[in-house]
């Protein structure tokens, strides 16, 4: 349900943008985020809808670093580099090994059940 909420908060903040712009992908990258980390989610929804924190301000983050590391004209932040930028923006942890990862996503399943009829 976490998740849900998280990814909610972001498809109404990249509404506010023109559609491809930078805040609109630092969303992309938080859903990801949230898709595989479904305890990260539950901290994103919050810090988006009570928090006061947006993905504009994340990406003021990523834009600081990449005028801070330029070359000549040319600045570039790789997806891992913003991925750990947008991390420390909204406190989340370290990214998981992959066990930790399909735990989380074991434990946000458990008392789930499907029913294999309602796929015929």
């Amino acid at each position: 349900m976490s998740t849900q909420k998280a990814l909610a908060a972001i498809e109404a903040q990249q509404a506010k943008e023109s559609g491809r712009t930078a805040p609109w992908m630092v969303g992309e990258q938080l859903r990801e985020i949230c898709m595989r980390e479904p305890r990260s989610a539950e901290l994103i929804a919050q810090d988006l809808t009570t928090g006061g924190m947006s993905l504009r301000e994340a990406e003021k983050k990523i834009k600081a670093y990449a005028d801070k590391h330029r070359t000549g004209n040319f600045a570039c932040v790789t997806p891992a580099e913003a991925e750990k930028i947008i991390r420390e923006y909204f406190g989340l942890t370290e990214i998981p090994a992959a066990a930790e990862v399909i735990r989380q996503k074991e434990t946000a399943a458990e008392g789930k059940v499907i029913d294999l009829a309602d796929f015929f």
